[in-house]
């Protein structure tokens, strides 16, 4: 009888065992959450595999963005990681698909430029299903538990953009020209143009006559917005401000059919070949140029720290509807004629002969 007690002890010592050491790993398997660091990526590293990081942009029709393209390749590529870059052209059912297929790639980051902010929350879903981080590159994905947001501060350029017009026009008749509503930079472009105008607008000194968004932010789009302004007001108009160098193009070739152009206050942003040559033209007024080679860079070896499960410092929480998404946001700068030298140029963004036609 005490031989099947000691025998019966023992069987219970071994399986109490067994269930500590599988609660055990089973404690280590939830502390890796969605989209964190995991084993397998550090196996990867420790036999000299390459990070691969996914790319998913809206768009490659505008100049800027095909700068990034190729900056951001070649930022993370000095940082010995891979990289896979697809362009949707402004189709949400495309962007998706292509980020299905980096994620089924195995890329170990993905970053997203969202063509529509909130329809692209079900890549961040799809990545972090995959346990991959997923980082907002320039714009904000919308109601997602998004990884890292890196962009410049987008209020602050339309803030920038109203500051200048505002220094030419202080009292008048306004029209405003924004981007793709689908787009949320557009929002925060907009609400950085009404934080300056609003207390003239108060004062009663600035009208607001004419305010409409631009769909796929093409020029197109923005001429026929500009042309039903000026029919509106019947050509009354004092200064545009615009949400971009691709929106005021349109604008000042609507300007230009009735003569106007060069004699209306016209902003923009990028800092496009095109809009700073209107600029030296004297057609359009300013841009806001943002570095684009210092947010690639910064973007590239964010992307590479969350790839490898490292900590990264951040300046900014910015809230995209559903968490306080970590951020790094860079200052845009005001161009106008006076300081194309000194900034644009001198970056080498462009040069002097592109510039001035020279």
């Amino acid at each position: 009888m005490k031989r099947v007690i000691f025998k019966f002890a023992v069987i219970i010592s071994i399986l109490s065992l067994v269930f500590a050491v599988s609660a055990c790993e089973s404690e280590k398997e939830q502390a890796v959450a969605p989209g964190h660091s995991t084993s397998s990526q550090k196996v990867k590293q420790a036999d000299g595999e390459k990070i691969k990081v996914g790319f998913t942009m809206d768009t490659l029709v505008e100049e800027r963005w095909l700068r990034d393209r190729e900056l951001f390749r070649d930022a993370v590529r000095a940082l010995g990681a891979d990289v896979e870059i697809l362009a949707a052209n402004g189709d949400d059912v495309l962007q998706i698909a292509h980020a299905e297929s980096l994620i089924s790639q195995g890329v170990d980051v993905l970053v997203v430029v969202p063509h529509n902010a909130e329809a692209t929350a079900t890549i961040v879903k799809k990545a972090h299903m995959a346990g991959i981080k997923v980082m907002a590159y320039d714009r904000l994905v919308k109601n997602a538990d998004i990884d890292m947001y890196v962009s410049f501060d987008n209020e602050q350029v339309g803030e920038l953009q109203a500051e200048a017009i505002t220094q030419l026009v202080p009292k008048g008749r306004y029209v405003y020209i924004g981007g793709a509503i689908t787009d949320n930079n557009a929002h925060l472009f907009k609400k950085g143009v009404f934080n300056v105008l609003q207390p003239y607008i108060d004062s009663g000194d600035i009208t607001v006559v004419f305010d409409q968004w631009t769909k796929d932010w093409t020029p197109a789009n923005a001429k026929e917005n500009m042309r039903a302004a000026l029919k509106a007001n019947n050509n009354q108009i004092d200064a545009v401000i615009c949400a971009n160098d691709a929106t005021a193009g349109g604008v000042i070739e609507a300007l230009a059919e009735q003569g106007m152009a060069g004699k209306i206050p016209v902003s923009g942003q990028d800092a496009e070949l095109a809009g700073v040559q209107r600029i030296v033209e004297g057609t359009q007024t300013m841009t806001v140029y943002k570095p684009l080679k210092e947010l690639t860079q910064t973007a590239a070896k964010i992307a590479v720290q969350m790839a490898k499960g490292e900590t990264v410092a951040i300046n900014r929480k910015v809230n995209n509807g559903k968490i306080e998404v970590p951020s790094v946001l860079l200052p845009p700068i005001a161009v106008d004629r006076s300081n194309m030298d000194e900034t644009i140029i001198a970056d080498g963004f462009h040069s002097r002969e592109d510039v001035y036609k020279k």
